[in-house]
């Protein structure tokens, strides 16, 4: 049934459900191509209709239960006609009664739209792919910019395909066993150097796995990056989109200096003694896990080389995935982010609030990444990740 932004506006907002079904970057804040503005409304999910082919009748089913949709109330969708159209007879199939399509632009819409504070840190393939060919972007690098692609161990895949001008990081360079803690300061700066970045340089981080990613953003904004971004989907978004790759080796051309003492932001990754002090206060602070359920009630530790099961006493939990190798709860379909707001009403649930100091763990950093990344995108002032997570946790002699 066709409707309109007016028509919308006229119901009682808790009479009827809203979904946005165009891509997650204009959901979360980037402005359409003519629009001014960019965002959602308010308490709208968003299910890309491109998606759909994504997905089998049951992830299908689970994405409507995750979102808290009801077959039976009025749904209102919004996105361009095709998307309307196919989301619309899939949502019929599954015995939606009142479906509304409304295929205005949304800068039509008179109400206010919800943008994340910080949408900017997380960028679309087609933003990355104009602003490498020198074109006109939004919120583009005050100064030079560095694309660097991050993965574990050597750059196999790299030297085969990477996008244009992609510098390769390894993650061993910026963690250091047993712990798989960050490496110190020295080694940090010299890194950061090997890859022509100092702390003016825009860096836009991807991989293959996104984990991977954000686990070196999150440790660069610790070093004192200024301006770390995200890709959103990785490098299947870029290959998505069909836009350029090159093979080989992008080098260092200048080695900078950083520009300041590093870690410039030393409150984004904690310790074991600063988890304990947070402890103390669980209403002012919250320790968040943010690994497997499994792994948070002690059914497994994750890892074949941790050996001891369980959680931090007093530790609350922050949704994960399915293992310790996956964050399913955090993602959509096209392995995109999925909505930060979805992931803090979950969080909300487990008494973690934007007001309090809240640190992020997994077992050893990478999914604590994510996690942080999410709220740093909603804008909470006072979060960090516990570094040495549960492997380092689970090794002290008391707790």
């Amino acid at each position: 049934m066709a409707a309109t932004f007016n028509d919308l506006t006229t119901q009682p907002t808790d009479k009827v459900q809203v979904i946005d079904c165009r891509n997650s970057n204009f959901f979360n804040g980037w402005p359409q191509a003519g629009q001014s503005q960019g965002g959602h409304i308010a308490n709208a999910v968003n299910i890309d209709a491109n998606w759909l082919p994504l997905l089998d009748d049951g992830q299908f089913k689970a994405l409507l239960k995750q979102d808290n949709l009801v077959a039976t109330k009025p749904t209102y969708l919004y996105c361009e006609l095709a998307g309307t159209q196919v989301l619309a007879h899939e949502l019929t199939k599954q015995g939606f009664t009142d479906v509304h399509s409304i295929n205005q632009p949304l800068s039509m819409y008179q109400g206010k739209l919800i943008a994340l504070p910080n949408f900017q840190h997380l960028v679309s393939a087609a933003w990355l792919n104009n602003l490498i060919h020198g074109g006109s972007v939004n919120y583009a690098p005050k100064s030079d910019f560095k694309i660097v692609e991050v993965n574990w161990g050597p750059p196999t895949k790299y030297l085969i395909r990477h996008i244009p001008g992609a510098y390769y990081l390894n993650t061993n360079d910026i963690e250091s066993e047993p712990l798989w803690n960050h490496v110190p300061p020295a080694q940090l700066a010299k890194v950061l150097s090997n890859l022509d970045i100092n702390q003016n340089t825009t860096v836009i981080v991807y991989g293959h796995n996104t984990m991977a990613a954000e686990r070196a953003a999150q440790i660069m904004m610790y070093a004192g990056v200024k301006d770390v971004r995200l890709l959103n989907g990785g490098f299947p978004a870029w290959l998505a989109g069909g836009y350029d790759t090159e093979a080989f080796y992008n080098g260092a051309k200048n080695t900078p200096k950083f520009g300041t003492t590093i870690p410039a932001n030393p409150d984004a990754i904690i310790d074991v003694a600063q988890v304990k002090n947070m402890l103390k206060d669980t209403t002012k602070n919250s320790v968040v896990s943010v690994r497997s359920w499994p792994e948070y009630m002690g059914e497994t530790s994750g890892y074949d080389y941790i050996k001891a099961k369980g959680r931090i006493i007093g530790a609350k939990w922050g949704q994960s995935g399915v293992d310790a190798y996956h964050m399913n709860s955090y993602f959509n379909p096209d392995q995109t982010y999925r909505n930060p707001y979805a992931i803090a009403k979950l969080w909300q649930k487990w008494g973690i609030e934007p007001q309090q100091n809240v640190t992020f763990y997994c077992g050893t950093g990478w999914r604590a990444s994510v996690a942080y990344f999410d709220a740093y995108l909603m804008g909470w002032p006072n979060i960090s990740v516990f570094d040495g997570g549960w492997l380092e946790w689970s090794l002290q002699p008391k707790h």
